[in-house]
């Protein structure tokens, strides 16, 4: 059995490392297995350059028709997994057709890419960014290497920023106004906001303001919507009486929020809601949503 065993290792080593990658910043990154492992993080403009390191193994030779280097940008569908959408797709060629016999480096160089979509891992969809390498052997089965890396990009703050203010009726027994200090918010902004309770015949025993995350992936009879609740804050435990004000103050800094992705690649869109809940003492809910617009601001450093 020990030669069918040595059948299936592997021809040679492939290591992909990146030319600024100990200066970089590296950022979590989740893989298809589960695993969180870190990989650098890049901005769309960027020139992606590094090193791809080939080492056969001891006292074997690589015959191969050709190396090359892709950099891909990519849209799974969990619901069409393994099909994935190539937005976009670089290649550079590294080598001719011939044999290795020992440890080769080629470089390679990317410039100015644009990369206009983040990195997203989603519910039912993911979009990457990886760098492909492959060793093409033909009949003897090509070997292919793959390095993911993260991108972001950052929006400067909106010359617009309108509050919200709405109303919650219901009629001769609830009237609810409610105003929100604006209605785009960064990753790491705080919701400033305040209720008043004009009419209140109804007793209400509390009251919670969500925030919710909807991911809308395919078109048409296909399309799949996702509905995640990512923070519950508590407004109000007991009775509110007419004339009563409620203040708001929602860090954001703690959740996981991505910027609002509006239909990415006509395959995905990802929104965001303040949904406001409220509770009654015969336990009946009442709620009242309102669409905001997230973006990723850049930090200082």
């Amino acid at each position: 059995m020990n030669y069918l065993l040595g059948a299936f290792k592997p021809a040679c080593n492939v290591l992909i490392t990146f030319n600024d990658g100990k200066n970089r910043k590296q950022v979590p990154f989740k893989k298809e297995n589960g695993q969180t492992v870190t990989v650098p993080l890049f901005h769309s403009q960027e020139n992606i350059a590094g090193k791809i390191t080939i080492e056969p193994m001891q006292g074997k030779k690589i015959d191969h028709n050709g190396i090359k280097v892709e950099l891909l940008g990519q849209i799974e569908m969990y619901f069409d997994r393994g099909n994935f959408y190539d937005f976009t797709s670089l290649v550079r060629e590294l080598d001719v057709p011939g044999e290795i016999y020992e440890r080769k480096t080629y470089p390679f160089e990317f410039s100015t890419v644009e990369m206009p979509y983040e990195t997203y891992n989603g519910v039912n969809v993911r979009l990457r960014y990886v760098l492909k390498v492959t060793i093409n052997r033909g009949y003897a089965g090509s070997i292919v290497e793959y390095q993911d890396f993260v991108v972001r990009n950052y929006s400067p703050l909106p010359q617009i920023n309108n509050s919200i203010k709405m109303e919650v009726g219901i009629e001769d027994c609830l009237h609810i106004e409610f105003e929100y200090n604006k209605s785009k918010y960064h990753l790491k902004d705080v919701i400033i906001g305040k209720i008043y309770f004009l009419l209140v015949r109804i007793k209400i025993k509390n009251m919670d303001l969500e925030i919710r995350r909807r991911e809308s992936t395919g078109s048409g009879t296909n399309t799949h919507v996702e509905t995640e609740t990512l923070a519950k804050f508590e407004l109000m435990d007991g009775a509110p009486v007419r004339g009563e004000s409620i203040p708001i103050r929602l860090f954001l800094s703690p959740y996981e929020l991505t910027p609002t992705h509006h239909n990415i690649n006509n395959k995905f869109s990802v929104k965001y809601f303040l949904n406001l809940v409220l509770v009654d003492e015969e336990d009946r809910r009442y709620f009242k949503q309102q669409e905001i617009t997230m973006y990723r601001l850049q930090e200082s450093s």
